[in-house]
């Protein structure tokens, strides 16, 4: 590589770059790939060194390049050697040099030790504060942003010396130099959100600044232009005059674009990171964007693009947010409200490019429409004239390119879903002619998406139980049909065609099936021929589910005949999807289609059905009244006997009760009959357990719907059964006193009441029933007694138990839901009275009046929750435990109470993640001392808590305030630790760039636990416990491993290492990983 012959010298480096690129990793061929690179490094630092020669420095530096990208763990040792060869390269006269200087500096960075990355970070700031030649500024700027968007996170700690100087550097006249400023924010920003937070305003001013920056093009004369004529656009000397302007002002001395560009994307950044700041950023970067839409340069253009749907993507509602958002009461959220204002100059400022020659532009425009029509479905419905012509357009001009089919297909879809029939029914005559010729497109994704479109327009022409003026579908049938048909026809076509083919075909009948005359039973014979097909049976099935629904009341006879048996042997397939959406379908077709029902038919299901088939005799239509009582109470009789040893479902017994009662309802001159049939069965001493379960389950079902009133030993039987010694039958009597009294309430609620006050004893089972009343009746029937039962409830609100004062608690929720405006306020007067036991029920109260449907309660309990979760800093620790529950199921279930309250809530929570010593006690037990922690259930509370923020607060979160606490976590009670674990592998798969800062802290708990080893003499559930915990740090461990370039951090290549050369370990990962791959599979498979 060092000869003068230039052919040598290309050989040898392609020769080194080969074995470099073929180099096992560190990890798994440390000694030989150590010697090659031990060998050669040297070598090449002499090489790179060698002035005289440019060649040989490209290649040499090329060469370290690849080996520190691919190999810099191995290098460790030469790190400094490199370092020191490398800078003097930034200043070489050929900027060929510099540049790869840059990049294998920028390969160097995520694994050299801390000491030298401040080194090379101080000498860059040190040359860039001596103010040397523009040129030389420029390279020292592209390597500090290099340096950040590999090194990340170390940067953080200079930033406050680099970034003033950065912005000094905008203010100089040179479009590079600018460029690369720009460059190096956006890698500050993305790296390091935390540290760059103080500067993000003074940034966003620059960009905003230098987004307009366009010193050679007046944009007032272009517009001016445009207002007189329109149509100039679509002519081909308007095309060469826009060619000729373009090149007029893109010529080689003209570099404002590119300050233009890195601004965008700078901006961009900042939008992606920072959805604190989306109010802000609506009132002041969204209106520069929505000018520069105007933008001559198509890159540039594309990147505004790309910058406004990031603002978009921000906008959409967080999950919890979403089901409140149209309640009653619930304020919009502002950033909504802003962008809901900016709609129609978004569509003026869109709606010429959707015509312009520019595919790049126009695909743009559609990427944006269709965000902008998901965050703000039905906002477009007013300007949908305008957007059409640009849509048809693209769909129909022969110069376009699939990719752009597709778009604007897929846009076009969105639209329709998004917004109601009558808007779109006007323009049926011009847009569907374009998607129909789409649908018998050669190439199969265009066919596809085409189809969809289809689809959705049918339930537009023709929508389904809705009250909207009549449309005249019968001009637009043949062409739909006879285009879909041709598709559901062939069978050489892609998999994803037929699919949607059969269900866009599916959609028609079920819409349109009266309009199809002599076509409809043979499209029908072609749905029976798919449901035969293992690769279309599924959608089949759906369809058929959807025609069998369908208004019209399609005549499925001739397809039932050989259907039914089909779909019934689906029913022994062992794939789920397809059973449940079988059921699904049969389940239609006997709810719609049961007078053409034949017997053989019947047969062929409930063969599939081994519980149903004991309802099936000869003469099943025949069957009476006590017959089918006695089939579905029969086996219960035998249950858990000798001749039948296998006990029922629990389940089982709660499905067979409701079949009994919908039987006694049909049938109510035999009920009364078999009401004390069961009275007398769970009377009867001899009776199995079995017997008597269902038979109190019977009763409860079937009072919820008669008045058992009359049956006056019913009250007695029940309150005997009490005493049961066994538990399930306790419980079901419990269960059947709440359901009777939901079906009689003047009788039976002030007899339950009057128990709950002087039945010590039974109390417990006697608020079980409570509950049911309480969950099950309307609101109407229960305000009458809501002061009583409110009364009883809070007189039992400190009982000694606490299982009892759950349900107490459990009670006094739902009942609070019955009249919230009343009751909530209730509540939140007993937080500042009682003892600590009657305000942890309380609190508990309030955890059941969070449900994940929107209900009344919803908008009084958002003004107030701030209230209860004030108990957080309770001195009691057990109310802090029910109230960090209670802040669990607000955050799970409705985060939208939450959210505003974060700020000063998680100050609390975190203080509860802190290992308490006041709470840690040493308990004698004989000869032992036990160590016994009173805040342990507090601190899993609050990291439970934790966990669930992840999911519905992310954007939230200070995530590196919430690592601390994961860090702390890592080293706690084992418990504590299997839930970090946890939470550590979800981090790596939400904030990656995040975990990688802290990677250096995260390792060495992951690895104490891995390392671990149980004492020889413990008993086996240690060693349990021990494998337990190993397993699950080994899942945070794949979770790091398959972030990208994790193992640059010399920690961690360590830690890898180590992992790999224990066999043990080493094992644990594999079968971890291999878990993982699979489990993608199985997830892809099953979509």
């Amino acid at each position: 590589m060092m000869s003068d012959k230039e052919q040598l010298r290309d050989i040898s480096s392609m020769g080194l770059k080969t074995v470099i690129a073929e180099l096992p990793p560190c990890s798994a061929g440390q000694s030989l790939t150590a010697n090659v690179c031990k060998k050669i490094t040297s070598q090449l630092i002499g090489a790179m060194c060698k002035q005289e020669d440019v060649s040989v420095q490209l290649e040499a530096l090329d060469i370290l390049s690849d080996m520190l990208g691919r190999l810099s763990g191995t290098l460790i040792s030469f790190h400094a050697s490199i370092l020191t060869s490398l800078l003097p390269q930034l200043t070489s006269p050929r900027m060929a040099v510099r540049k790869r200087a840059i990049m294998a500096l920028g390969h160097l960075v995520p694994s050299c030790s801390t000491t030298l990355f401040t080194q090379l970070t101080e000498h860059l700031l040190a040359e860039l504060g001596r103010g040397q030649q523009t040129s030389t500024t420029r390279t020292y700027i592209q390597c500090l942003a290099t340096v950040s968007r590999q090194g990340g996170h170390r940067v953080g700690e200079h930033l406050e010396k680099i970034i003033p100087m950065v912005m000094t550097f905008c203010s100089v006249e040179d479009d590079e130099l600018r460029e690369y400023c720009f460059q190096a924010f956006e890698a500050f920003i993305r790296r390091c959100p935390k540290e760059m937070s103080p500067h993000i305003s003074t940034v966003i001013k620059l960009c905003l600044r230098y987004i307009t920056y366009d010193p050679n093009y007046n944009y007032d004369v272009d517009e001016g232009g445009d207002e007189d004529g329109d149509e100039s656009m679509d002519t081909e000397d308007g095309e060469d005059e826009d060619q000729e302007s373009d090149d007029e002002y893109s010529d080689d001395d003209d570099m404002s674009w590119k300050v233009r560009r890195s601004s965008v994307k700078c901006l961009e950044a900042v939008i992606s990171t920072r959805r604190d700041l989306l109010v802000e950023l609506y009132g002041s970067v969204a209106p520069t964007l929505l000018a520069r839409f105007k933008e001559r340069e198509e890159n540039v253009k594309t990147d505004i693009f790309v910058a406004f749907v990031a603002l978009l993507k921000q906008t959409r509602p967080s999950q919890g947010l979403i089901t409140t958002a149209t309640e009653p009461g619930v304020q919009e959220d502002p950033a909504i409200t802003l962008l809901k204002k900016q709609v129609p100059t978004v569509v003026k400022a869109l709606h010429k490019q959707l015509k312009e020659k520019s595919m790049k532009s126009r695909q743009g425009c559609f990427s944006l429409l269709t965000e902008l029509a998901n965050v703000l479905p039905g906002a477009l419905g007013k300007h949908i004239p305008a957007l059409i012509p640009g849509i048809v357009h693209s769909l129909t001009d022969k110069s376009t390119s699939s990719n752009m089919k597709i778009d604007a297909l897929s846009f076009l879809n969105v639209l329709l879903c998004s917004h109601p029939p009558a808007v779109f029914q006007p323009h049926m005559k011009v847009i569907l002619p374009p998607v129909v010729q789409c649908v018998e497109d050669p190439f199969y994704k265009i066919t596809s998406e085409a189809l969809l479109v289809t689809q959705q327009m049918v339930k537009i022409i023709c929508p389904l139980g809705d009250k909207l003026p009549a449309f005249d579908v019968k001009p637009y049938v043949k062409d739909i049909f006879s285009a879909t048909l041709k598709r559901l026809k062939a069978a050489d076509i892609d998999q994803e065609v037929k699919e949607r083919a059969i269900s866009c075909m599916g959609h028609i009948v079920c819409h349109l099936g009266d309009q199809l005359g002599g076509d409809l039973q043979p499209t029908l014979q072609i749905f029976l021929e798919r449901l035969k097909n293992e690769i279309t049976r599924l959608t089949a099935v759906k369809t058929l589910t959807l025609i069998a629904t369908s208004p019209l009341r399609i005549d499925l006879r001739p397809l039932l005949t050989e259907g039914i048996p089909i779909l019934a042997s689906f029913l022994r397939k062992n794939q789920r999807a397809l059973k449940l959406s079988t059921l699904t379908a049969l389940n239609m077709i006997v709810m719609n289609y049961s007078d053409s029902l034949k017997p053989p038919m019947i047969e062929a299901v409930l063969n599939e059905l081994p519980f149903f088939k004991a309802l099936v005799v000869t003469k099943a239509g025949n069957m009476g009244y006590n017959d089918l009582l006695k089939a579905l109470t029969g086996p219960f009789h035998g249950a858990g006997k000798a001749t039948d040893p296998t006990p029922m479902h629990r389940q089982s017994y709660y499905s067979v009760a409701r079949c009994v009662a919908a039987l006694s309802s049909v049938c109510p001159k035999e009920a009364s009959g078999m009401v004390t049939g069961f009275i007398q069965e769970v009377k009867n001493p001899k009776c199995s357990e079995s017997v008597r379960i269902l038979s109190f389950l019977c009763l409860g079902e079937a009072g919820r719907t008669m008045n058992l009133g009359g049956q006056k030993e019913l009250k007695t039987v029940i309150l005997e059964a009490f005493s049961s010694p066994n538990e399930e039958v306790k419980s079901a009597a419990s269960c059947a006193l709440g359901n009777i009294c939901v079906g009689n309430l003047e009788d039976y609620l002030p007899f339950m009441l009057t128990e709950i006050g002087s039945q010590a004893k039974r109390r417990y089972l006697l608020l079980h029933s409570l509950k049911e009343v309480i969950s099950a009746c309307s609101t109407e029937s229960l305000l009458a007694h809501v002061e009583d039962i409110w009364a009883l409830l809070f007189k039992n609100r400190e009982c000694a138990e606490e299982g009892t004062r759950s349900v107490v608690a459990e009670c006094l929720g739902k009942l609070t839901m019955v009249n919230p405006a009343q009751l909530l306020p209730r509540l939140k007067q007993q937080l500042s009275s009682g003892s600590p036991v009657a305000r942890s029920t309380v609190v508990t109260a309030v955890k059941f009046t969070i449900v994940d449907q929107p209900v009344p309660i919803d908008s009084l309990l958002k003004g107030c929750i701030g209230d209860f979760l004030k108990t957080l800093q309770d001195k009691d620790p057990n109310v802090r435990r029910v109230a960090l529950v209670m802040f669990n199921s607000a955050a799970h279930n409705k985060p939208s109470l939450i959210r505003g309250l974060l700020a000063s809530v998680l100050p609390s929570l975190y203080n509860e993640t802190q290992i308490r010593k006041d709470l840690i006690r040493e308990v004698e037990m004989g000869p032992f001392k036990h160590t016994v922690d009173d805040g342990l259930d507090v601190r899993k509370a609050a990291f439970e808590c934790m966990y669930t923020l992840l999911d519905s607060c992310l954007d939230c979160l200070d995530i590196f305030e919430f690592l601390d606490r994961v860090e702390e976590g890592l080293k706690d009670h084992y418990d504590i630790r299997m839930l970090t674990f946890i939470m550590l592998a979800r981090l790596c798969c939400l904030c990656p760039n995040a975990v990688v800062q802290r990677l250096d802290r995260l390792i060495e708990p992951l690895r104490v636990t891995c390392t671990t080893k149980v004492k020889a003499g413990s008993v086996k559930q240690e060693f349990e416990k021990q494998e337990e915990l190993r397993r699950s740090a080994m899942r945070a461990v794949a979770a790091l491993l398959s972030i990208s370039e994790v193992e640059k951090s010399p920690a961690m290549a360590d830690f890898a290492n180590q992992i790999r050369t224990n066999a043990e370990m080493a094992s644990i990962l594999e079968s971890i990983q291999g878990d993982t791959r699979s489990s993608t599979v199985e997830s892809m498979d099953t979509s």
